[in-house]
């Protein structure tokens, strides 16, 4: 009977170890079918390099590009990052590359806008600068927009910058970060992955400095608010789901609401004119590395229109052939533009008969 029991303890273990195994799979989507689609069309435009983040003044319809070569920075020869500006209301538009003299200590990733009820414009945005580079491992840059230019106001680091992923500003010097995972990249960063660990923390900056509002978030990617600035939503990328939590603009307590099944791992979020999100995800997760690798490897992209009450409905999907390892879908009117985390380019898409007035 021992002996049996001997047996049964690793048969048990082993069972257990495959329907985990199966459960990421599922999770990752791996199992998922895809069926590209498409109300509308679109252009690929060339230039900026990992257009990771996108974000567009609703005013002015100037659109803000955060791009970084990720395959350079990986096999460790980096080049510079940049943040481009692309016109919608150009008749021809074409990004401009606003930090020209930038090193290879800007690789920015998430960014935000500030849009003030004074006029005043401010551009925050998550930087990653390469290894052997002076700066610290992780900061934000705040560039004030004075015209056509980004001029560099101040550059925050703190410890508590474990795996900074995206920004929301709600302020002109206030603003909510995301830290993907608690660990930084290592063993248990990949452990805190696969085993589906909360405790990685989101962010607020404000007087004070930089301080925790939340750690009970599964992979917390991308971050934004209502225009009223009463909700923030957070994306949880191997959760698979967009959190709501009601937000108290004079205090800055959170308070959870309620959680939206996405069916897929989301990633950047914008918020458009009706105050409803556009949110770029990843249909199939465990793709994006591989793409990252070998851009022969695709992965699929897709951008979910969720409203304020949490309808989900699914504007674009691509099995990674016109776009690989889609990040964000930034909304003005009916325009559209995907961003996409590794490749030369983004999509410039109309889309017929979806999308703001």
């Amino acid at each position: 009977m021992r002996r049996r029991l001997l047996w049964m303890i690793p048969l048990a273990l082993v069972i257990v170890a495959g329907g985990w195994g199966l459960h990421i799979l599922w999770l990752a989507g791996t199992f998922r079918r895809i069926h590209p689609h498409f109300a509308g069309s679109c252009r690929l435009v060339r230039g900026p390099v990992g257009p990771e983040d996108i974000t567009i003044h609703p005013r002015t319809g100037l659109a803000y590009i955060s791009a970084s070569d990720r395959r350079a920075v990986d096999a460790g020869k980096p080049v510079p990052g940049a943040i481009y500006a692309y016109d919608l209301n150009a008749e021809t538009p074409l990004p401009v590359n606003l930090k020209p003299n930038a090193d290879v200590s800007f690789q920015p990733h998430g960014i935000s806008l500030w849009v003030g009820k004074d006029g005043r414009d401010v551009l925050f945005v998550v930087n990653h600068p390469a290894g052997g580079t002076v700066p610290p491992a992780n900061t934000v840059e705040i560039f004030d927009v004075s015209g056509s230019a980004l001029v560099h106001r101040a550059t925050l680091t703190d410890p508590l910058l474990v795996m900074p992923n995206d920004v929301v500003a709600v302020g002109a010097d206030r603003f909510y970060l995301t830290n993907t995972h608690r660990h930084p990249p290592g063993t248990m960063q990949t452990i805190e992955t696969y085993l589906q660990l909360s405790g990685a923390q989101v962010l607020f900056y404000g007087e004070g400095g930089f301080r925790p509002v939340l750690d009970d978030v599964i992979f917390p990617n991308g971050i934004n608010v209502s225009p009223d600035g009463r909700t923030l939503y957070v994306a949880s990328t191997s959760g698979r789901v967009l959190r709501m939590y009601d937000r108290d603009p004079a205090t800055e307590r959170l308070m959870f609401r309620k959680e939206v099944f996405l069916d897929s791992g989301p990633d950047n979020i914008e918020v458009d004119e009706q105050g409803d999100l556009w949110i770029g995800s990843h249909p199939k997760l465990l793709r994006i590395n591989k793409h990252g690798a070998d851009p022969a490897e695709l992965s699929p992209s897709q951008v979910l229109h969720v409203t304020k009450e949490g309808k989900v409905d699914e504007v674009y999907l691509d099995d990674g052939s016109t776009m690989s390892g889609s990040s964000v879908g930034a909304v003005h009117g009916r325009r559209l533009l995907i961003g996409e985390i590794f490749d030369d380019g983004f999509l410039d898409c109309e889309m017929a008969g979806h999308g703001g007035a």
